[in-house]
């Protein structure tokens, strides 16, 4: 995720923190100093710290159960709203999507037990609008916050966790296209919900009501172009006729490339035409700026292109594209030759193809069913 740096990692996951959290902390930090001193700030961000470090073990819940079931997970990013950890394929199983999403909300209760039965937590509070006053113990503090986490997390706002288990339940019905559909629906009305409220009560609800609204309609979009994509060749959906470059190449000849054509991406070639890189239009502005016209395509190219037989199924493409986080998969013969790119943007043209079938038409290897 752009915009947030790297602090370690845990378990092979990288952890990493958005700069708005720490803006956030610099608030809070503020915030509290003005109010009530030094000792105040110091606890303020003390409370904040210990709030995330719980949230990241709500994500580390989602990240083990996952790799339980074999998905791997890269990283985990730490945001003011909470942590989003990236699993690098959505287990569309029911039960494992079931076991991942409930981990999470169980790692915050066993938490707030813990806090309570070991550590003393008092919960004679009660409330969350006292969660934080300073002259409250941090522990009690915690154990409180701890089960509103869960409690949250599981309302039915997909693709919050509360709506990943409901698609597993719809899911054993309704098979996982359309379970994500009617999630997603019912996930945009919750934020909706969630955003009214943040108008009269809390502010934050507003970040988490765009958050879950777009999230949503994101990854409704991202399994309705699996749905198509399945059981496609790949060459259905590779671009053939475009502009490449060579390592040789200087920038100033990618200039005048990107120039003439409409291609954001360029595929690099080596004299036996097989693809080594890929130069994209940020990479040729950022070596304008550092480097100068006169270098080498070979020196800024990015070289991790994930590649694919002719042979393969669109729905390979799609997952290097996620798993690898690729703008491009290279097509390539038997022998590594290139043939074409298959590009997110690609994807999105066959979406719209889909969508603009009437019902009972064709066409390649696309179809609409014919109304009931």
């Amino acid at each position: 995720m752009s915009w947030s740096f790297s602090i370690g990692s845990i378990a092979g996951t990288v952890i990493r923190i958005h700069v708005t959290f720490v803006l956030f902390l610099a608030w809070i930090a503020g915030a509290s100093y003005f109010s009530g001193g030094a000792d105040a700030a110091l606890s303020g961000v003390l409370f904040i710290v210990l709030l995330f470090a719980c949230v990241l073990a709500h994500e580390f819940g989602h990240i083990f159960t996952a790799r339980a079931f074999g998905v791997k997970t890269p990283d985990v990013v730490l945001l003011p709203i909470g942590g989003v950890a990236r699993l690098e394929r959505i287990p569309e199983k029911p039960r494992e999507e079931f076991l991942i999403a409930i981990a999470g909300p169980l790692v915050n209760v066993a938490i707030a037990l813990v806090l309570i039965a070991i550590a003393g937590a008092n919960m004679r509070y009660g409330s969350l609008a006292t969660v934080d006053d300073a002259k409250i113990p941090i522990i009690d503090r915690l154990a409180m916050v701890n089960l509103f986490l869960a409690a949250f997390n599981m309302l039915p706002a997909f693709p919050m966790d509360g709506g990943r288990v409901l698609r597993a339940l719809l899911a054993v019905r309704l098979g996982f296209v359309r379970a994500t559909e009617v999630a997603a629906t019912i996930g945009q009305g919750f934020a909706f919900l969630l955003g009214f409220l943040g108008l009269f009560f809390n502010p934050i609800l507003l970040f988490i009501a765009i958050f879950v609204y777009l999230a949503a309609a994101s990854e409704a979009h991202m399994i309705a172009l699996r749905s198509v994509s399945r059981g496609v060749p790949a060459s259905a959906a590779t671009m053939t006729q475009l502009a490449t470059l060579t390592p040789d190449a200087e920038i100033d000849e990618a200039v005048q490339t990107l120039l003439r054509t409409s291609q954001s991406e360029f595929p690099v070639l080596d004299g036996m035409e097989k693809p080594v890189g890929l130069l994209d239009r940020n990479d040729i502005i950022r070596a304008l700026k550092e480097v100068g016209p006169g270098a080498r395509v070979g020196q800024v190219m990015k070289t991790s292109l994930p590649t694919i037989g002719a042979r393969a199924c669109l729905d390979d493409a799609l997952r290097l594209l996620q798993e690898r986080s690729s703008p491009a998969v290279a097509v390539v013969y038997p022998q590594g030759r290139f043939t074409g790119l298959i590009t997110a943007e690609t994807l999105g043209e066959l979406m719209m193809v889909q969508d603009a079938l009437p019902a009972g038409t064709r066409v390649g290897p696309w179809s609409r069913p014919a109304k009931a």
